[in-house]
This record gives C-alpha cells, structure tokens and sequence, in this order.
C-alpha cells in the first residue's frame, strides 16, 4: 500500500510478496480487504484494551496517548488509507473496538463501576466516537497538541460527561505501553 494505490494491488502480487500459495491465501481470508482488515484489526484490539490488559493502574478508559503518538509514527499510513479510501473502515474498526475496551474499562474503575451495564454500554459508544472524531481532527489539523495533551483533553471530557468522580486504581503508578 506505500507503493501503490491499493485498488491496483493484486491477491497474486500479495501471493508473490508473502511467499505463500493461492490455497493457504484463501485458507484465511476471503480477499485482499480481508487481509487488510485482519491486521487493522489486530492493531485495534491490542490499543482498545491495552490499558485492562496490561492492569494500567489510572483513571483513564483508553490509551489515548499511546494511540496518538502511534498515529504520528505512523503518519504515512494515514495518507495511504485515505488515498485507498479505507479511512471510513478504519475508523468504524476502530469505533467499535475502543467502544468496548472502554466499556470494560468502566466496569474496572474504582467509582465507574457503579454505572449500570446500559449506561456504561452507551456511555462507551459515545466516548470512542469522541475519540475518533478528535483522533480525526488533530490529524487534520497537523497535530496541535502532543499525544499526553489529547489525553488529558479526552479524559476530562469523559469523566465531565460520566457524571461519576472515578479514582485511580491504586497500588502502582501508571505506565505506558508500546507495542
């Protein structure tokens, strides 16, 4: 996809690439979107539920920082699926996966926990279409802020909304993952 617009790329030039045969190719995916969105996919699930996963000992409901600082790393990707118009898919991906990774994350919080399983379900849908929407903005806007920033924007927008005063898990200082 750095090297050609997506639409151009063939199974077969994937084929040839990886080094793998036609059969084991179709063995486990459907097509080249279905690669594509595999690894996405991969990469979302590892983000959206890093912080439970990891036993981040905060407040926040997402590695907002960590995401960010990713995206600018990977600057170039973005162009790229822009320029393949898998933008869309991404971020629809990407909703739903932070969607519940945050809804886990509420039921963790010391405080958050109280919300009921409808409230928490919605009020996690409403955060990752936040998130989105910022994650969005700052690209488009060359990135003002650093990726720490964003986070503590994101954070007090979610607490200010959730309507609970949650408290850090306690015990140990938080810590940021990359992968």
């Amino acid at each position: 996809m750095h090297e050609r617009p997506f639409a151009e790329i063939t199974v077969q030039q994937v084929l040839d690439r990886a080094g793998v045969s036609r059969s084991t190719f179709y063995s486990h995916y459907s097509d080249k979107d279905d690669l594509f969105l595999s690894d996405v996919e991969e990469l979302l699930d590892f983000m959206a539920f890093s912080l439970s996963r990891h036993g981040d000992k905060s407040n926040r409901v997402a590695p907002v920082a960590e995401l960010f600082a990713h995206v600018a790393e990977m600057r170039q990707f973005h162009t790229v699926l822009v320029a393949a118009q898998k933008m869309h898919d991404f971020l629809d991906l990407a909703q739903g996966y932070f969607a519940r990774g945050i809804e886990q994350r509420l039921g963790e919080l010391p405080g958050a926990e109280s919300l009921d399983v409808p409230r928490r379900r919605t009020l996690a849908q409403m955060f990752a279409g936040a998130l989105m929407s910022l994650m969005s903005w700052w690209i488009n806007h060359e990135m003002p802020g650093t990726p720490a920033e964003m986070d503590e924007t994101f954070h007090r927008m979610v607490w200010a909304s959730a309507g609970v005063q949650p408290q850090p898990i306690t015990g140990v200082r938080r810590v940021i993952h990359k992968r």
